[in-house]
């Protein structure tokens, strides 16, 4: 009894469910299936997928050459494999993906359904598939997680056929992105926890050092090089190591670990409704704002004559990578300042991220957007956000070069300089104060009423975090009675 094991975004053998399992039932066939529909979204880009490239020239080599690449659509490959091999099971991991994803998984299940074949997807993180409620999310995610890591078996039986040529559906025009593949990420897991990491906690915001002290393990989560279970597990063996001392890494591994957490949380949004990655979480946002190309195309650029957004955005358009608060800030000034659809920008800023995660991707976006109904507005003023994350504006003029010579004073706003009509770099496409102020006044005009907030609490109840009063998740025994207070618009926070 034969087996088609599908690697999908899990392209590693160490803590593999879906391959332990497959070892089970009879001889193996490790499949890879390149799909170019997939690759043909507006949210898939060249660096996506020269990363997976990497990965899996890694993987075909971890498995002695036997990785089996087929290019074309998922049903009929594994229609073509199953009557060759007489397969009788397809196993994979669960994947919390894009629409277009989501609707190839019902498809393989119909084709499965159809042929007799039986189809097991096993979870490979803490997102818990078919969730009824989110009142107990969290100890369920702490549980698989002390459930320990699988052990990759030693005695499959693999089977071998001939793997199709991959072609370069997409250029790749990212220089700088990192590389892919199983070693890179082991690598990068132990120098962040024995080096960079120590100044993880203070140091991730900021767009100079985060590049460094950052994990840079995002893109490697993504496609499954390295397990969350993984790196949430060898955090927690370096915690053991630096318990008691007071160097920084304390804090530091409880922050990680914190991330670690919510990367889960924030996937299983999308995994509990699919629709959040095209329609706003709460309905009074949806077609709210409408589309300017002419701003757009100035954001996307990193030409809006905002220096730290541009800085931002030309440091993400050459590397691939962009810490959390600079996403979160160029994301609200898209939205606020801007005024675009979180829609239109958030394809731009997926097709740019390298690490780009379906789950995590469309619930920030609409977070930094307000348009959750359940989270804090917070409109970023970019001149502030570039003095306090670039105080000596050494970010802001390795990317921004025009603005070498302009005084420190006056870096974030060169406008204000006296000789500011000698430089080559565009005004600002919206005046900053203004600009927030309109966007003040139109999201506190929907969010009042009481039809706002019934909804808004039917929102809460179905995707907010369960937290105590300290701010931990709550992972009790038992249930916990709460209450859900949704803010009252005049009263929620605004940092400018």
């Amino acid at each position: 009894m034969s087996v088609l094991l599908w690697f999908k975004k899990d392209l590693r053998l160490a803590d593999h469910a879906a391959l332990a399992r497959a070892a089970t039932i009879g001889p193996v066939l490790p499949l890879y299936i390149l799909e170019p529909e997939l690759w043909a979204e507006p949210d898939m880009s060249g660096r996506q997928f020269h990363f997976l490239k990497d990965c899996l020239r890694d993987l075909h080599r971890a498995l002695d050459g036997r990785l089996v690449i087929r290019v074309g659509a998922a049903p009929r490959i594994l229609q073509d494999l199953s009557a060759h091999f007489g397969a009788t099971h397809l196993i994979s991991h669960e994947e919390t993906g894009n629409a277009w994803t989501y609707a190839r998984d019902r498809a393989v299940a119909a084709w499965a359904r159809s042929e007799g074949v039986t189809w097991e997807e096993l979870p490979q993180s803490g997102i818990v598939r078919r969730l009824d409620t989110r009142d107990r999310w969290a100890a369920r995610r702490n549980a698989y997680l002390r459930a320990g890591t699988v052990e990759t078996p030693q005695d499959v039986t693999w089977l071998s056929a001939p793997s199709d040529d991959v072609p370069d559906l997409l250029p790749e025009a990212c220089a700088q992105r990192q590389r892919g593949g199983r070693q890179e990420a082991l690598s990068l897991l132990g120098g962040f926890l024995t080096e960079r990491g120590q100044s993880y906690r203070k140091a991730m915001s900021s767009p100079l050092e985060g590049e460094w002290a950052c994990s840079r393990l995002s893109p490697h989560l993504a496609f499954g090089t390295l397990s969350g279970r993984e790196a949430s597990t060898a955090c927690a063996g370096r915690q053991r190591e630096v318990r008691g001392t007071r160097t920084g890494w304390g804090g530091s591994l409880k922050s990680f670990q914190a991330r670690l957490a919510w990367r889960d949380h924030f996937m299983q949004k999308l995994e509990d409704e699919p629709a959040l990655e095209y329609r706003s979480l709460h309905s009074a946002y949806q077609g709210l704002r409408g589309d300017d190309p002419a701003r757009r195309a100035a954001w996307e650029a990193g030409e809006t004559g905002l220096p730290f957004v541009d800085a931002c955005m030309r440091f993400l358009n050459a590397t691939g990578w962009l810490n959390f608060r600079m996403r979160s800030m160029v994301m609200a000034v898209a939205s606020y300042h801007l005024w675009l659809d979180w829609r239109a920008t958030g394809l731009h800023l997926s097709r740019q991220f390298t690490d780009y995660e379906p789950g995590i991707h469309w619930s920030q976006v609409q977070m930094q957007s307000g348009t959750t109904g359940m989270n804090t507005v917070r409109i970023y003023n970019p001149i502030k956000q570039g003095k306090d994350q670039d105080p000596q504006g050494i970010f802001t003029r390795r990317w921004v070069p025009e603005l070498a010579d302009v005084p420190l004073e006056y870096l974030q706003e060169p406008w204000r300089w006296e000789h500011a009509t000698r430089l080559r770099y565009p005004p600002p496409i919206v005046d900053v104060s203004e600009a927030a102020r309109t966007a003040r006044e139109r999201i506190w005009a929907v969010r009042k009423g009481g039809a706002f907030r019934e909804e808004a609490a039917r929102v809460v109840k179905k995707h907010a975090s369960r937290k105590d009063p300290q701010g931990h998740f709550v992972n009790d025994r038992a249930p916990r009675q709460r209450t859900t207070k949704v803010p009252d618009p005049r009263q929620m926070g605004f940092e400018f």
